[in-house]
């Protein structure tokens, strides 16, 4: 099984600024790959861009975008057949979660939530897969999550568009398995990053955190293996497995249980 040549790459990465996004950056610039860094944070971008060119020598070209806009991605290809760049790496990073009972959380925030973590990366993909294909190398990685393996009350929006991320980029893999270009679901849990600070809610955060620099070293590795989704972590795994021992609707009832808000009295 050939690892994934690095040789030459461009990247693009949504979600740069911080967490996996930025991990991702800091990896593939080391080796030697070139970066195009999406996000809504200019100056977090440039700084990140400017200190990895200097590092490595890369080129880099930053791209600030707020991919909850409708125009988004004709934005990002815009700047991108400006620069006349064909990224050859493509990593569906950005997203976030909103948490409470479905119908209290404002609906606006919730189709962001859907744009972002399902719209951006169907579109992105849609638009750079092809030059890939063309020339039969290349790679996509969505980042999903361990909430694709099961419903997540109090996260009802975000279990889901994980786990259309993850059937997504699943038959993308098939499809595209004998065409030189490798597709990758990444399910990290809960990872060290700033994820939780916007979910604002510790009991949304199960299990140990695991470090973005872990989960970046072991998404490339099933990368080179040419995996179709990667779980994180040994536990993570195990948890992922409960839905071929118990029904539906007792993991519904588990996983209502652990993400349940504090104040809540349901």
């Amino acid at each position: 099984m050939e690892s994934f040549n690095y040789s030459g790459k461009t990247a693009l990465i949504t979600g740069a600024s911080s967490g996996i996004g930025q991990v991702f950056a800091e990896k593939l610039a080391a080796k030697g790959v070139s970066l195009v860094l999406v996000a809504r944070n200019q100056s977090k971008l440039q700084a990140l861009a400017n200190k990895l060119a200097k590092q490595h020598g890369i080129a880099t070209l930053v791209i600030t975008q707020d991919l909850s806009a409708s125009d988004a991605t004709p934005s990002i290809l815009d700047q991108l057949n400006e620069a006349k760049l064909s990224p050859d790496i493509l990593i569906n990073n950005a997203g976030f979660a909103t948490y409470g009972v479905f119908d209290q959380l404002l609906l606006d925030r919730q189709r962001e939530e859907i744009q972002i973590n399902c719209l951006s990366p169907v579109e992105l993909t849609h638009a750079l897969l092809p030059a890939m294909i063309k020339r039969g190398d290349g790679a996509v990685i969505n980042v999903a999550s361990t909430a694709a393996m099961q419903p997540d009350p109090y996260m009802a929006i975000y279990g889901a568009t994980k786990a259309f991320l993850l059937s997504f980029s699943e038959a993308l893999w098939a499809e595209n398995r004998q065409r030189g270009v490798r597709v990758l679901a990444l399910c990290p849990g809960a990872t060290d990053t700033a994820f939780f600070d916007v979910v604002n809610a510790e009991e949304a955060s199960v299990g140990k955190r695991m470090k973005a620099d872990t989960v970046v070293n072991l998404a490339l590795k099933a990368l080179d293996e040419q995996r179709n989704y990667l779980i994180t972590g040994c536990n993570n795994w195990l948890l992922g497995q409960l839905q071929r021992f118990v029904t539906r609707r007792r993991l519904l009832l588990i996983a209502e249980k652990i993400l349940r808000p504090k104040t809540s009295k349901v």
